[in-house]
């Protein structure tokens, strides 16, 4: 949810040109009207103030799928009026569910027997797959805890410090303390040996990252599956990895089968795994399946009986769409292997394409790795002139979403430029990004350098120095000073 804010002070109406032949007088922006409006009012003030947005297909900064074959798009309509929790009146519904959670759990290796039934849930994305995990751990732990007459109120959890914002929501919403490995240059994943080193008897689990939201790169689950069982022999800490495969659980299997990171390791018991993204689904739908039934809790299942029949169930939310449950069916059974591994080495294909175009420049070192999601994170050579930030602005120009971000703590200062290679995203597309990166490089280039323009604005420094004079563009929060020896000259500079 997004806290919203009122977006504008400077009219409280909306008004609609076309919607004037239904409509003469203007609507309160943010109150309900008194007075009906006819619906063909209603569609094109909503349709006008929709033209606004951003292409999906050209936002570039999102992993979320954004084309979908029509024959699904009729499924998703057909099923949009269907209320996802009752059961009992939607049994296929429920069926197609079960049948999504045995396939994933099977895609990633659950150790299930020829008529066993895989532990997983649907859920509203990653997020909410996330806090189900968590909280599976948190109270496994909690119950151990009890039973050995130790306290149980400082859990913990360790991660990197590239883990997605959900996980610093289940810390403070659930009261765990979150225990972060720290990134350096270089090496923006969590470190396996760090992450074990910051265990102990009040660890729930470590959470471990196939594929970092920061540039793509698979954290290297065997390493860390093999040092907790070392450390399990020799102290007796039993700690449990929660693989977040939010983005990674629908690459891995295809481009990566040799891979271990899944339940082959015996120390991962739940896995997520967001089926909106490269489980080629529009929003709103993920994924949690548990190694087995006694990973799973069984006081945090709840049973219902008020819509027509006894119904097991562990969600964050109760009433929510089936579009998307059906929609994921409708993938795995429409791809299968074949065609999800053809999906994703095409991905991996233009990936290489606009990563082999931007080095071409000469312009940019790449920050992402051969080997995880198929993105290229980029960052300038040469920033000193100008930022990846105003990249990013000049490049909405011509209609691209590429979002630049500060690397977190302790790689702060070190700035990317982002992009990710959906199933939408051609080859065709890959080679005009990196046209109009370089027309937007050449325009910059034309520009006055940022440091000039500060100078201009008094927003430095300067101090004489002799035949030099020594120029300090002041400290931002995510700029290093930066100090410019300028000869002196009796010319004006000119900004």
């Amino acid at each position: 949810m997004v806290l919203s804010h009122a977006a504008s002070d400077s009219d409280v109406s909306v008004h609609s040109t076309f919607a004037s032949r239904y409509v003469r007088t203007s609507l309160p922006r943010f109150r309900m009207p008194e007075n009906s409006i006819p619906k063909e009012a209603a569609y094109q003030i909503i349709n006008d103030e929709l033209m606004l947005d951003g292409n999906p297909r050209l936002n570039l900064a999102s992993f979320v799928t954004t084309w979908m074959e029509p024959e699904c798009d009729k499924l998703i309509m057909a099923s949009i009026n269907k209320n996802y929790v009752d059961m009992d009146e939607y049994p296929v519904t429920t069926e197609l569910q079960n049948r999504c959670v045995n396939m994933i759990a099977h895609l990633f290796n659950a150790p299930l027997g020829e008529t066993e039934t895989a532990v997983g849930v649907g859920t509203v994305g990653s997020s909410e797959a996330i806090m189900l995990a968590g909280l599976a751990f948190k109270r496994k732990w909690q119950n151990k805890r009890k039973a050995e007459g130790k306290p149980f109120d400082k859990p913990n959890i360790v991660t990197g410090a590239n883990v997605q914002v959900c996980w610093e929501k289940f810390a403070r919403y659930f009261e765990v303390e979150l225990k972060e490995v720290k990134l350096r240059e270089g090496y923006y994943v969590m470190d396996p040996e760090q992450a074990v080193e910051m265990v102990d008897e009040n660890t729930i689990c470590v959470a471990a990252i196939l594929g970092s939201t920061l540039n793509g790169e698979f954290e290297d689950v065997k390493l860390l599956n093999d040092l907790l069982v070392l450390k399990k022999k020799e102290t007796g800490l039993d700690i449990p990895i929660h693989v977040d495969a939010a983005s990674g659980g629908f690459i891995a299997p295809f481009l990566y089968p040799e891979l271990e990171w899944d339940f082959r390791l015996p120390q991962v018991k739940s896995i997520n795994v967001s089926g909106h993204k490269y489980g080629l689904v529009y929003a709103g739908i993920g994924w949690v399946v548990w190694r087995n039934k006694e990973d799973l809790p069984d006081e945090l299942i709840f049973h219902i009986n008020y819509l027509g029949a006894d119904q097991p169930t562990f969600t964050l939310n109760f009433s929510k769409g089936s579009s998307q449950v059906i929609a994921q069916y409708y993938q795995l059974i429409r791809l299968g292997h074949e065609g999800y591994r053809n999906v994703m080495e095409n991905c991996r294909e233009n990936m290489i394409v606009l990563r082999e175009g931007l080095e071409k420049t000469g312009r940019f070192s790449i920050v992402s790795k051969d080997e995880g999601i198929p993105l290229v994170a980029f960052s300038l050579k040469d920033n000193s002139s100008h930022t990846e930030f105003e990249i990013s602005e000049m490049l909405r120009r011509y209609g691209w979403i590429v979002p630049a971000y500060t690397m977190p703590a302790n790689a702060e200062h070190i700035t990317v430029l982002r992009v990710v290679i959906r199933e939408d995203f051609s080859r065709t597309l890959a080679e005009r990004l990196v046209m109009d990166i370089e027309k937007v490089m050449h325009e910059l280039d034309e520009l006055p350098s940022r440091v000039i323009h500060k100078i201009s604005l008094g927003e430095v420094k300067s101090e004489d120095n002799g035949d030099n004079m020594v120029v300090t563009v002041k400290k931002s929060d995510i700029e290093k000073p930066i100090e410019i020896n300028v000869k002196k000259s009796d010319k004006p500079i000119f900004c």
